[in-house]
């Protein structure tokens, strides 16, 4: 059984830094990708970031790109996302992902990840 849950997320002011983290149980954590996704009601959830098993690669929205960092701890069985230079239209659910081991979809697609958390709610004031 896995489970990822996610903490972190809080309300903060435009231009403020935040980082989210996620919480993974399980076996063989260091085995798989990971992501994190963002959704606000009423639209399609969002890649955010992406990281390799090992950590070296690492893959970004183009809206996110200069300002998150993701990252991951294998030893800790966590992921988590440094964001900086917040701004409103970034607030969101955030929610962690692990990628499907065996699956030719682009990581960009929700699909592509088999387990998800139930998100940490970050939101940014103007």
């Amino acid at each position: 059984q896995v489970t990822l849950v996610e903490s972190g997320g809080r309300l903060v002011q435009a231009g403020a830094s935040l980082s989210v983290s996620c919480a993974a149980s399980g076996r063989s954590f260091r085995d798989y990708a990971m992501a994190w996704f963002r959704q606000i009601p009423g639209k399609e959830r969002e890649f955010v970031a992406r990281i390799s098993q090992s950590g070296i690669s690492t893959y970004y929205a183009d809206s996110v790109k200069g300002r998150f960092t993701i990252s991951r701890d294998n030893d800790k069985n966590m992921v988590y996302l440094r964001m900086t230079s917040l701004k409103p239209e970034v607030t969101a659910v955030y929610y962690c992902a692990r990628s499907k081991l065996e699956s030719s979809l682009p990581f960009k697609l929700p699909a592509k990840y088999d387990y998800w958390g139930q998100g940490t709610q970050v939101t940014v004031s103007s």
